[in-house]
């Protein structure tokens, strides 16, 4: 394909945060393309892109960086920015060889599995006195467990969305699920478990040579599943304080580029306490992003060499997820009594994760996918635990 001026950029997975990023960089003259994984993801029918393609599973790296490197080469995409776990961990670790054909922004392997690995990022905040949750390596460490605080979790190392954390409430119940949990999931960790009752917080940072750029915080103010999980109702605020502590972590880490942590207020101390580093743009980046802070283009445009766009920061946008609220209200306790009110469906800084008057089809398509994936058993079972 014959090069022309306007950069295209390549979205290495769809869901609802393609759509806000594909919208940011169409209106900011970019071409875009998307690698989705399913014809029923929202992503894959967005007027923002020009072009969405079915690719490989990114679990096989060389069948997935075969067909990268041949569209890349075919289709003159400039830029690279992964929107899941799996292929921004395919990009850290084939950084040295996909770097060669494309540009992004993604931390060497080694920096990135010490903040993405969840119990090497515990292990590092113990070391560095950051706030975190007591935790137990179960590789080395199983005999220990049944001297361990109970209700507890049992952790992947590597997850995401959730899949496969379980809570169990005595060393019993541990012993009687744990083999199942790893022998699917791979190798786990136990961990504290913080009551409920807390803020439960995600903060955003992109780090640009050595020093956080550009910030934002949410709070969740639902989720699904209740006992955590994702976002269904959440809302843009401001925390200097927090902002400084994950700036702090990923000082440590020696991180480049964008990063989304999770963290959770223990009611017991009032501590806010970090869980785990996403790394890459979350679900429910839309809050902030209607709030003033370009994340999409900061990643692009660094990508490129090119300037970052300046941005300022309004918080106090909320967000919903129509689908993942009609989950909660059919689950929670709390639904007549929940704060904000889930009967709330306008107002002047409210809007939807999945949906947009502007972009309806990816609403009515990826709803659909969201049910025939709800009756997957193999989907609620990576998801019981949390219930």
């Amino acid at each position: 394909m014959a090069k022309d001026s306007i950069k295209r950029a390549l979205l290495l997975g769809g869901g609802t945060q393609a759509l806000v990023i594909a919208r940011a960089l169409r209106r900011n003259g970019r071409r875009v393309h998307i690698f989705d994984d399913d014809r029923w993801s929202y992503s894959y029918h967005t007027r923002y892109a020009e072009r969405k393609v079915i690719a490989p599973s990114p679990a096989d790296e060389e069948d997935y960086c075969r067909f990268l490197k041949e569209y890349v080469a075919q289709y003159a995409i400039d830029v690279v920015v992964p929107m899941n776990d799996a292929t921004a961990q395919l990009l850290a670790h084939r950084k040295a060889e996909l770097s060669a054909c494309v540009a992004f922004i993604m931390p060497d392997f080694e920096v990135f599995e010490a903040g993405y690995n969840k119990l090497q990022l515990m292990q590092l905040c113990r070391e560095c006195g950051f706030p975190h949750p007591r935790s137990l390596d179960l590789e080395v460490a199983s005999a220990e467990a049944e001297g361990f605080v109970y209700p507890a979790l049992i952790k992947p190392n590597h997850m995401t969305g959730g899949r496969g954390m379980t809570l169990v409430g005595s060393y019993e119940e541990f012993c009687a699920r744990y083999a199942a949990i790893r022998a699917e999931y791979g190798a786990c960790h136990l961990q504290e478990f913080i009551p409920l009752g807390g803020r439960q917080l995600k903060v955003q940072i992109f780090m640009h040579d050595g020093a956080v750029y550009a910030s934002s915080v949410i709070h969740k103010q639902r989720f699904y599943p209740e006992n955590g999980g994702s976002s269904c109702c959440n809302i843009s605020i401001e925390d200097a304080a927090l902002v400084e502590l994950c700036g702090q972590v990923l000082g440590r880490l020696g991180w480049e580029g964008f990063a989304d942590f999770d963290l959770v207020e223990d009611v017991r101390d009032g501590v806010v306490k970090i869980m785990e580093i996403n790394p890459r743009v979350p679900a429910c980046l839309k809050s902030v992003v209607e709030s003033g802070v370009d994340y999409a283009n900061m990643i692009v445009n660094a990508s490129l060499g090119e300037p970052l766009p300046k941005y300022e920061y309004h918080p106090g946008h909320s967000l919903r997820h129509i689908g993942f609220e009609v989950l909660w209200f059919l689950y929670s306790k709390n639904r007549f009594t929940s704060r904000p009110s889930w009967f709330r469906f306008f107002g002047r800084r409210l809007s939807f994760q999945d949906f947009s008057w502007g972009d309806p089809l990816p609403f009515i398509v990826g709803t659909i996918g969201n049910i025939r994936k709800q009756l997957s058993p193999e989907f609620r079972k990576s998801k019981a635990g949390l219930r």
